[in-house]
């Protein structure tokens, strides 16, 4: 199956935590290595797709590419939530033929520039985390971190479903080791055992330790999206077969209170909806990469996304489902814990080398692939193992 677009080239930056240089250098970089991936140049492309927190100014990184006409530029808002967005957006570009090569992309410095864990003074013009009205009840209260944000969330879920860090740990030992075999994982060659993670101090109690958050990462990733019939005479073209963005009533963007039940992700639910009339249904899904930006936010997308009921998720992951050999290998890079953190953008990287053959924790035979973020997710169908 397929929209009509496919996903033609990817590239990247190293992930690093002071890449020592511009974020426009490292969008740029990574474009050039998704283009050579394509088979593609810089003049071939006349789309942009990025988000509306991303600090790259499209006219300057026009400039540094040497792209000589942009037909379609659009950005995608929501923070992490709306990390698969921009393949929305570009698979509409393509196929509506708005434009004929787009590329989506993400270029940040979220440890050396500016902590992106850090207190955020919601309000500000700058604030990447801001929301709208939410954090007016939040600030005053010292709630100013994404963690402290999502552990109200998280501990109402603990509460309802009666997941514990110990049920938490048990995902982020999974994907440490995922990301001790991935050899552009921050923590390649560091698995962990659940005393460690245990051991790991607590950043918003009861609900997040330290080894439950993402990591700060510098760097860049971007993706290359064309129409089917060019994509056809490309190396490995991978195809978006569904692409959804879904925002119910009353959510924020991170400071997500004031929903009807705080330990749904009603976003995910809508998205599952969308993504899973498509023709493909979950037992198609070979691999998934889902966002893990705090690890109780994983367990909740399960669930939300139908994979297992309501409140089986802690079940679901200590029966291994999520390893190699499970039901549901799920991010398979280290996710956004264990490999890095650009924005989710590479759990689609990982999705698309997975469905290639050529993933570093290769799940064998992988043809339909699941990225979701939240509000934001695609499905994606592969052409098979190919050399590297």
């Amino acid at each position: 199956m397929s929209t009509g677009a496919s996903i033609v080239g990817i590239g990247r930056t190293e992930w690093s935590k002071d890449a020592g240089r511009s974020e426009t250098q490292l969008a740029a970089e990574a474009i050039l290595d998704a283009l050579g991936d394509a088979g593609l140049e810089a003049a071939d492309v006349d789309g942009l797709v990025s988000y509306t927190i991303d600090p790259v100014e499209e006219t300057e990184l026009v400039r540094a590419l040497g792209t000589p006409l942009v037909n379609w530029s659009s950005r995608v808002p929501y923070g992490g939530g709306g990390s698969q967005g921009v393949l929305l957006h570009a698979m509409a570009a393509v196929v509506s033929g708005a434009a004929d090569v787009v590329v989506a992309y993400r270029a940040i410095r979220a440890r050396s520039k500016s902590r992106f864990g850090s207190a955020q003074v919601t309000g500000r013009p700058t604030s990447s985390h801001a929301g709208t009205t939410a954090s007016q009840w939040c600030t005053p209260f010292g709630v100013v971190t994404p963690a402290a944000w999502m552990s109200l969330n998280a501990v109402r879920y603990m509460h309802a479903s009666g997941a514990t860090s110990e049920d938490f740990g048990r995902a982020v030992v999974q994907l440490r080791a995922y990301a001790a075999t991935n050899p552009w994982a921050h923590f390649f060659g560091r698995p962990i055992t659940l005393e460690d993670h245990q051991a790991s101090r607590w950043i918003a109690e009861p609900a997040i330790r330290l080894f439950d958050c993402c990591q700060e990462t510098d760097g860049a990733a971007a993706i290359v999206i064309t129409r089917d019939d060019r994509a056809a005479h490309t190396r490995a073209p991978v195809a978006i077969a569904a692409a959804a963005s879904c925002a119910v009533f009353e959510e924020e963007i991170a400071s997500n209170h004031y929903t009807a039940d705080l330990a749904v992700m009603d976003g995910s639910v809508a998205l599952a909806e969308r993504l899973f009339s498509s023709g493909i249904s979950r037992s198609d899904v070979d691999v998934a990469m889902i966002y893990d930006a705090f690890t109780p936010i994983l367990l909740m997308q399960l669930e939300a996304l139908g994979f297992c009921e309501r409140g089986e998720a802690r079940h679901f992951i200590a029966d291994g489902n999520l390893g190699p050999s499970g039901s549901l290998p799920c991010n398979t890079n280290g996710g956004l814990i264990g490999e890095g953190y650009i924005h989710g953008m590479n759990l689609t990287l990982e999705a698309v080398r997975q469905l290639r053959g050529q993933a570093p924790n290769q799940v064998a035979a992988a043809r339909t692939a699941l990225v979701s973020a939240s509000r934001t997710g695609v499905l994606l169908t592969g052409p098979g193992t190919v050399s590297p």
